[in-house]
């Protein structure tokens, strides 16, 4: 993959999808695949924001039928078998205990009906060709088994643990960037570090929109059929920019923290149920990741970070629910904040509010024919809210396209290289190696050698002077530091 700079300034294209991020490299891939000519475009990075700052699971939503929301869980079950059948070497399963603690029989009767239910909504779960990706039912372990599997589950109270399965996705950004070389293999043009600013509008109809290649500086128009905005939290804000006005569709965002400790699990992940939601503790790479906070969200999305106090309320709260993490500010190695972009239904229950997807005519709602929003929705749905908006594309555009096949093609996978990152993944920033080509800074800080000689290696790729590669080590190293900090 090359940055396709000249391509996006003078082809014309049947479909612009601004944003980058899993919703708009599903989208790509899908139109690219059809057979429509399309261009993409991502301010920053690909799968730099929400799309990596999450838990990495591919999962149903067990917590969604307290809501009664079975279509969400079903399509969410459905879209987590493709991902396994598609991308088998990026996504996998993981298992996972839910440890009871003096709850009762009403309480394990209750979970085990929503088991049932998350199993029977999950029927087609082993219709996959490798054994290995084939999910078992769950099951019920007494206290002694559940201590033997998870010596941390060790408390007095427990009275045992549901086992269930879902899946993780260890690198979602690699699977994001997967999906976006399939689409620059059939023929898109792609390019990250190039910002639209505005939109193309004539005569009420949206023709593109005027980018800005923030490496190089250069404007130019990108012009298509139809527009499809996939920026996840910011969409709204990027419309109302864009177009000088309020739309009509509004976001809810809200904040989660992820946090990486040594090794707490042998091999499960746990679902905790707190007074305030659940959290997860999930074996990832020899560490563990903590997730998630779940907090209402009203500032500039640019600027959301973890401070030190989302860390201690975290710990606190994961302190009094698993005793045996003995969690301190210490053991936390690397930690992150990411955006979920809810569709707004006016309420300020961010824990509550469905993870549903919304596929936005702003020609219909906004008098601006030709552009679409795709918003709300969740990692797992991505490929489906993709094929959706894409279906709606081929319609508004007349013309006659391929079926979708993003359920069936599987994904090429590329074994991570500094140079091929460079060369062939468009990284443009030490940090684009380091956290998004490689993962190798997302456990840590890099020893201070293996730093300097990844970094040497990437300013010799791009050709960096010694006061560059010094800048881009030191805005690596500020990924480590909490908000605020010095």
């Amino acid at each position: 993959m090359q940055r396709a700079l000249p391509r996006l300034a003078n082809e014309t294209f049947d479909v612009l999808v601004i944003g980058g991020g899993i919703t708009g490299a599903c989208a790509a891939r899908d139109a690219a695949l059809r057979g429509l000519s399309v261009a993409l475009v991502e301010r920053r990075d690909f799968a730099g924001a929400t799309s990596a700052h999450n838990s990495r699971l591919i999962h149903g939503g067990l917590r969604y039928l307290r809501n009664l929301e079975l279509r969400l869980v079903r399509e969410s079950l459905r879209e987590r078998r493709i991902w396994q059948r598609i991308a088998p070497a990026l996504v996998h399963p993981l298992p996972f205990l839910v440890p009871l603690y003096g709850a009762g029989a009403r309480a394990r009767a209750t979970l085990a009906a929503g088991l049932t239910l998350y199993d029977l909504l999950s029927f087609d779960r082993g219709w996959l060709d490798d054994p290995a990706q084939r999910l078992p039912a769950h099951s019920w372990l007494s206290a002694k088994d559940a201590r033997a599997q998870e010596p941390i589950l060790d408390q007095p109270r427990l009275e045992g643990a549901f086992l269930y399965y879902d899946a993780q996705m260890p690198s979602p950004e690699r699977l994001a960037l997967a999906c976006l070389a399939d689409a620059d293999a059939h023929g898109a043009a792609l390019a990250n570090y190039v910002a639209a600013e505005r939109l193309l509008i004539a005569d009420g109809k949206v023709q593109g929109a005027s980018a800005r290649d923030t490496v190089g500086g250069d404007t130019f128009d990108i012009r298509a059929r139809v527009t499809l905005v996939a920026a996840g939290p910011w969409a709204d804000i990027f419309l109302e920019h864009a177009v000088q006005r309020p739309t009509s569709h509004r976001l809810l965002r809200s904040k989660g923290i992820h946090v990486v400790v040594p090794a707490l699990t042998k091999r499960h992940a746990l679902t905790m149920a707190t007074e305030h939601g659940h959290f997860f503790v999930l074996p990832w790479r020899g560490a563990t990741l903590l997730g998630t906070t779940d907090t209402a969200f009203t500032g500039d999305p640019d600027l959301v970070g973890v401070c030190d106090a989302d860390i201690e309320r975290f710990f606190e709260l994961i302190n009094r629910h698993l005793p045996g993490a003995a969690l301190d500010r210490a053991k936390a190695s690397y930690f992150y904040a990411g955006l979920r972009p809810l569709v707004d239904d006016g309420s300020s229950d961010t824990y509550g509010a469905s993870r549903r997807s919304e596929l936005v005519d702003h020609g219909r709602s906004d008098g601006l024919d030709g552009l679409f929003s795709a918003i709300g929705g969740k990692w797992t749905t991505s490929r489906h809210l993709a094929e959706q908006a894409v279906d709606t594309l081929v319609s508004k555009l007349g013309v006659k396209a391929r079926r979708c096949e993003t359920a069936r093609r599987t994904l090429p996978v590329a074994v991570p290289d500094v140079a091929r990152a460079v060369r062939d993944e468009m990284a443009l920033t030490l940090e684009d190696v380091v956290m998004r080509r490689l993962g190798s800074g997302l456990l840590g800080p890099m020893r201070a050698d293996e730093l300097d000689q990844m970094s040497r290696s990437v300013a010799g790729e791009l050709g960096w002077d010694e006061t560059r590669r010094l800048r881009e080590v030191e805005g690596l190293s500020r990924l480590y530091r909490t908000q605020g900090a010095a």
